[in-house]
């Protein structure tokens, strides 16, 4: 295993950034979400720098809050100028929490209710993307018993292939995400929007899916949103001001993970929006992207104290730890695979294969499988690479677990930016 670069081993204990997991572990306990601010920062401006670049300012980066949710996320993103995009009433609570610049903010969601939009509205939200036609219908009395006009986009499914698993393909036809192109439905929708007095067009949305390795299929999904722009400016005289190309962005989880430069994608997917634009004498629209995870993602991992080691011959090799399924549950989602290390033993050979599962009673409680692991022992600390996206947004209390405390690290300075969940949080509000 090749160690992510804000990694490093130092007297057999992994470090991130500069901060010595196992201390870390001893001082917040186990489980812990350890969050590498700097590494976040990084990547940020990856994207920013190179959409600013390629489009010469006329483009956002919207960081894609469900991949990593909370006041301490959304004050950084303001304060490198990005922008957010939330899909729930509370996401969107948050970046209201956090003195987060609404006209910067992007509410998706494809089952939104009615009192989310009433909040969106009242909160001033720069656009809201709408998914189907009864939230046309909902969102525009909504606006006009308010007396607003709100800024509408258009959730649409390109049809492109995004080649990852089925469970984060969302651009297909076959999805519960937005209008498809293929079959007319985005067309039927969007050239009745001047019939909806209180809704404002404004552009077009897709998101092909998730963990994508490859360029090319964003070079096609701008290519079909393109052709559809073409086709609403001729047709029905509307003008499509703003293009969002969504996220999707693949990151390295194991050694067999190998996505191209972030700076590749936002290049190639300029190349493809210019030369088209060029070809067919129209301008380049204010152009959106959504990374979420390969923002997040590769900036965290999960440390865990190892409570037991079991060794059934023939069969399999146990380790359990103190975290679990309800700290991360994207194995039992979808079989997510992790790169694992024994954080108090880090250079050791990984010269064993174990399960790694956790405290959950349940069998699926699985956080990794067959994999190589440093020889460990009760007490030892494991961490979990790669665990910054859908890790912490997807944690639950299931057997009635408290969820963990997040610590963020920048150079030699630690903070809480999450703290632990006590038990009187999971009883907070039963009712005696």
């Amino acid at each position: 295993m090749n160690l992510r670069e804000n990694l490093t081993v130092n007297n057999s204990n992994l470090y991130i950034n500069s901060s010595n997991t196992v201390e870390l572990a001893k001082k917040y306990g186990t489980p812990l979400y350890v969050m590498d601010e700097d590494r976040i920062i990084s990547n940020c401006l990856t994207f920013k720098n190179a959409m600013d670049k390629y489009f010469n300012g006329k483009c956002l980066v919207l960081f894609a809050s469900k991949a990593f949710c909370n006041v301490y996320m959304h004050k950084l993103m303001a304060s490198l100028g990005l922008g957010i995009d939330v899909v729930s009433g509370g996401e969107l609570y948050t970046a209201k929490t956090a003195g987060f610049d609404m006209n910067k903010v992007y509410f998706h969601g494809n089952n939104k209710t009615l009192s989310e939009l009433k909040m969106a509205l009242e909160l001033n939200v720069g656009r809201i993307v709408i998914d189907n036609v009864e939230e046309m219908g909902m969102l525009n009395s909504a606006a006009a018993q308010m007396n607003k006009t709100v800024k509408v986009m258009f959730r649409l499914k390109p049809g492109v292939e995004a080649h990852t698993h089925d469970f984060v393909k969302t651009g297909q036809l076959d999805s519960k995400f937005g209008f498809a192109i293929e079959n007319g439905e985005a067309y039927n929708a969007i050239s009745h929007i001047n019939d909806y007095k209180n809704l404002e067009y404004y552009g077009i949305h897709c998101h092909i899916g998730s963990q994508i390795f490859d360029p090319a299929p964003f070079e096609q999904a701008a290519f079909v949103m393109l052709e559809f722009i073409k086709t609403l400016k001729n047709e029905c005289a509307l003008i499509t001001k703003e293009l969002n190309l969504g996220g999707g962005y693949g990151i390295v989880y194991t050694d067999e993970d190998d996505p191209a430069s972030y700076e590749l994608f936002c290049s190639n997917t300029f190349k493809a929006i210019s030369n088209y634009c060029s070809k067919e004498n129209i301008e380049i629209p204010f152009v959106l992207i959504e990374p979420g995870r390969s923002i997040a993602g590769s900036a965290g991992i999960t440390l865990y104290t190892v409570g037991s080691v079991k060794r059934i011959k023939g069969v399999r090799n146990y380790v359990s730890i103190d975290g679990g399924m309800a700290d991360n549950p994207r194995y039992i989602l979808y079989g997510a695979k992790y790169d694992v290390i024994v954080a108090n033993k880090a250079n050791d050979d990984k010269n064993e294969i174990f399960t790694l599962v956790g405290k959950c009673c349940e069998s699926g409680d699985i956080i990794s499988e067959n994999i190589k692991l440093q020889t460990p022992a009760a007490g030892d600390i494991i961490a979990v690479l790669g665990t910054g996206a859908y890790n912490y947004s997807m944690s639950s209390n299931y057997n009635r677990i408290p969820k963990p405390a997040i610590v963020a690290v920048s150079g030699n300075s630690e903070k809480v930016i999450v703290k632990r969940e006590t038990y009187d949080d999971i009883i907070r509000n039963d009712l005696l």
